[in-house]
């Protein structure tokens, strides 16, 4: 079922995730055969999207898909907070120990995007919405389903993130779709602390068939975490997701 788009996301709540790819062609081959999404770069009125591509599921927006600007960026997925007031959150964010990566940026009519980083260094966004609150379906297969934060001190992260998101994370209507655990709980040591967008499938092994016949590799086989059944890979220009069977 769509969600409701209107005011559905309060500040702190997972809204949008974005790919930055080399190849945003061979983005759209893959992720529209792995998922069954749809791509536009305008909106019905002619407007432009600022240079993303939109990804759509049964025409409601999933996700955007956006070329790299410099060959030295990663190739990763972002996941954006929703932040109805983004200089306050942001100011939050600095007096936690945390930073802005850049000025916000103005998406045409659609909203205000920055990215930031946490005292650890993860990074993540922050989107404040104008005429695009988010994500249009989500939580069902072929969408977003979960954010996990991998951290080196869980403690810190969850003081953290407890303190920016307290009301989407502890609220009394609170149903977060947003985690915090260990990094070495599930990569090797070296591994940078870092968010991990998780998308929703219907069946892990059809899904995982579909990623290496794509081109895109297994990066940590199935596993069992406390919201589901998750599968680390990346994509065939290498940046990494995970597939979340629940």
């Amino acid at each position: 079922m769509a969600e409701n788009r209107a005011s559905a996301y309060r500040e702190g709540v997972p809204c949008w995730v974005d790919a930055q790819l080399p190849d945003v062609e061979a983005g759209k081959r893959f992720y529209g055969e792995l998922f069954g999404w749809s791509f536009e770069t305008e909106a019905e009125d002619g407007t432009s999207y600022g240079g993303p591509v939109l990804a759509r599921l049964e025409g409601a927006p999933v996700a955007s898909l956006s070329a790299k600007t410099d060959g030295r960026l990663p190739t990763v997925w972002t996941v954006y907070f929703s932040a109805p007031d983004l200089a306050a959150l942001a100011g939050r964010i600095q007096a936690g120990g945390g930073r802005l990566l850049g000025e916000p940026r103005t998406v045409g009519p659609y909203g205000t995007a920055v990215l930031a980083a946490d005292p650890e260094h993860a990074v993540f966004g922050l989107w404040q919405a104008g005429r695009h609150p988010g994500f249009g379906r989500r939580h069902e297969p072929g969408t977003f389903g979960w954010a996990q934060l991998y951290a080196r001190d869980t403690e810190a992260a969850n003081t953290f993130y407890g303190g920016l998101f307290h009301e989407a994370l502890f609220g009394p209507d609170a149903r977060p779709d947003f985690g915090r655990s260990a990094v070495t709980d599930v990569f090797p040591p070296p591994m940078p602390p870092h968010f991990l967008v998780h998308f929703r499938v219907a069946d892990t092994g059809a899904a995982l068939d579909a990623v290496t016949r794509l081109g895109g590799r297994v990066q940590v086989p199935p596993f069992t975490a406390s919201y589901g059944t998750v599968t680390v890979v990346a994509d065939n220009q290498g940046a990494s997701f995970a597939l979340l069977q629940r």
